[in-house]
């Protein structure tokens, strides 16, 4: 495919000429076009890093090598702070995104806590408590602005829930494709006991998961579900019995990445584009978006390659070309 699809933008750009076209021919009315679309580890699993990150960074980027190469895993590392959202952390989330959105050796995003027991506490109150409330408009849309980003890189992406994901936290990883929680894991949008609302997301990705009505019951009531409950209702897609060593989500979520690692990456990509965008529009529109994507695989390299694997009876090589 030509310049690996050039980032995305042509065939996005292709997508919405799609997705005109048949709104226009369609008797159907088409749903809401704006898409919003949608992660460092300890090595405890005995493998490397082609990358280490310094000790003291609230953020830490680490690129898997050797079999898992191409993941890559952000890690929220405020442990004084429960990995509280601040200027500073948000300002290295949207740095580390801005990188990982361009970078095409990138296979799979998994974001994750250091910090045993949570995963991220929400907004950083002690930081909001000095803030006028001006700062406070300009703090949240950054933070609702770093999280968009995060839900629109072209890859999967995966959370790792190991602990507690309130407020922020937990809309930090609705951006995410896949959630893995531990089952002893707390979530909630708990924005309500503070006289505010989700700011950064939920409201608006919790009813598209879990339906409108029981995101509403969620919000207005804070409550807080742990990992069985947030798989019985379909926040979470995985739930697995914590571990001594307090990781068992994030083994869960590596598993998952390997699972992709092998499919031709372009593939992945533009099914990814497919489906956000076409989960957004009638059904009708949502066929001329897959209808477009699918042709801009067809002239790829991988594509002949994975066709000539499969006559030869042998594992498919692919470039993401």
């Amino acid at each position: 495919m030509a310049a690996s699809l050039g980032g995305l933008g042509l065939l996005q750009g292709r997508v919405r000429l799609a997705a005109a076209a048949a709104a226009a021919s369609s008797l159907s009315r088409p749903g809401p076009q704006g898409l919003v679309r949608g992660g460092a580890a300890c090595s405890t699993t005995g493998r490397g890093y082609s990358s280490e990150a310094k000790g003291e960074e609230e953020l830490r980027v680490r690129y898997l090598d050797e079999e898992n190469q191409g993941i890559v895993v952000l890690g929220l590392n405020r442990s004084r702070a429960k990995n509280a959202l601040n200027k500073n952390l948000i300002k290295m989330m949207s740095k580390a995104v801005d990188a990982l959105k361009s970078d095409k050796k990138v296979r799979t995003v998994i974001f994750r806590s250091e910090v045993p027991g949570i995963f991220c506490a929400g907004a950083d109150l002690q930081e909001r408590a000095k803030m006028h409330s001006s700062e406070v408009s300009s703090f949240v849309s950054k933070a609702r602005a770093t999280i968009n980003e995060m839900a629109n890189l072209p890859v999967p992406t995966i959370a790792a829930i190991d602990g507690t994901a309130l407020g922020g936290g937990l809309e930090l990883a609705l951006a995410c494709d896949i959630r893995v929680a531990a089952s002893s894991a707390k979530m909630g949008l708990v924005e309500t006991k503070l006289a505010i609302i989700p700011g950064a997301g939920g409201t608006q990705r919790l009813p598209r998961m879990i339906g409108v009505s029981l995101a509403k019951e969620l919000i207005f009531s804070a409550r807080i579900v742990d990992g069985e409950e947030a798989k019985s209702i379909g926040l979470v897609s995985h739930v697995v019995e914590q571990n001594e060593s307090g990781d068992a989500a994030y083994r869960r979520a590596l598993a998952l990445a390997q699972e992709f690692l092998p499919q031709g990456p372009l593939a992945i990509r533009v099914a990814k584009l497919a489906i956000n965008q076409g989960m957004e529009v009638d059904l009708v529109t949502g066929l001329a978006i897959e209808e477009a994507c699918y042709a801009q695989t067809i002239p790829t390299k991988d594509r002949i390659e994975g066709l000539l694997a499969f006559k030869e009876k042998r594992p498919p090589r692919y470039k993401g070309e």
